[in-house]
């Protein structure tokens, strides 16, 4: 019996978690894709039924305890899940802006910011450890950004997301370290998309050089090719999406 490879997306009401749900959904290596949101299901009444049968669509407020409950829900799963892509991600809202200087830094704006760049993702890896565990290979594939870069960041500014994407980087690091030891199965990568065109830079993409402005289908095939180059080998890789590393 052929063994069953699902794919988990987890944020996807956003604009490349819908990309994502769409490319697996087509991938024919993939039996189910599991699509994890705070928003309720779309209409996928165009979808054709063969597609629209491998999907499972759940509702999250993305606290701990509904996270829980849908890692819950997944156990049944345990060991069949061969492509992870966490989407979280928050820059700005009605509420905050990224901060051009430290007059602009806010404590509230702050909390929120790290709650969904680095507090959510966190979470996500310590419920679906168990799930993840198992002999199938699976890549987990996290939003970062290459403002998160220390070593790449030389104009400053944008203080929240780039200290809530480089901490980021260092729980995933962490995580690596532990999923080597304790899951041997899993890649962790954290990735920066380039500029999408999704409501997150909707208000900075006029600043986008000609032809750096990628559409959510084009990120999502190039994650999707780039996860399956890699295989499981207990090291954190932090690349862009051309698949080139970038500096920690």
């Amino acid at each position: 019996m052929q063994d069953n490879h699902h794919a988990l997306i987890l944020g996807a009401g956003g604009g490349l978690g819908a990309a994502l749900v769409t490319q697996f959904l087509a991938d024919p290596t993939i039996t189910s894709v599991f699509a994890v949101s705070s928003q309720v299901r779309p209409d996928f009444s165009a979808m054709p039924e063969d597609l629209k049968s491998k999907l499972v669509w759940i509702t999250c407020t993305y606290n701990e305890a509904s996270m829980a409950q849908v890692a819950d829900q997944l156990t049944p799963y345990q060991g069949q899940f061969s492509r992870v892509c966490v989407c979280h991600g928050l820059l700005h809202s009605d509420t905050l802006w990224p901060e051009k200087r430290l007059e602009d830094i806010n404590a509230d704006a702050l909390h929120e910011v790290f709650q969904s760049n680095t507090v959510v993702p966190t979470l996500w890896l310590k419920l679906l450890f168990k799930v993840l565990k198992g002999s199938t290979p699976c890549v987990v594939a996290t939003l970062s950004a290459r403002v998160g870069s220390i070593g790449d960041n030389r104009m400053g500014g944008w203080h929240a997301y780039r200290a809530s994407k480089a901490a980021l980087n260092m729980v995933l690091k962490n995580m690596a370290i532990e999923y080597a030891r304790r899951a041997k199965n899993v890649k962790l990568m954290a990735f920066h998309p380039g500029t999408a065109d999704t409501g997150l830079s909707k208000p900075f993409q006029a600043s986008v050089p000609s032809g750096k402005l990628f559409t959510p289908e084009f990120v999502a095939s190039q994650l999707s090719n780039i996860m399956s180059d890699v295989e499981p080998d207990g090291l954190l890789s932090y690349v862009d999406w051309n698949g080139q590393t970038i500096d920690w």
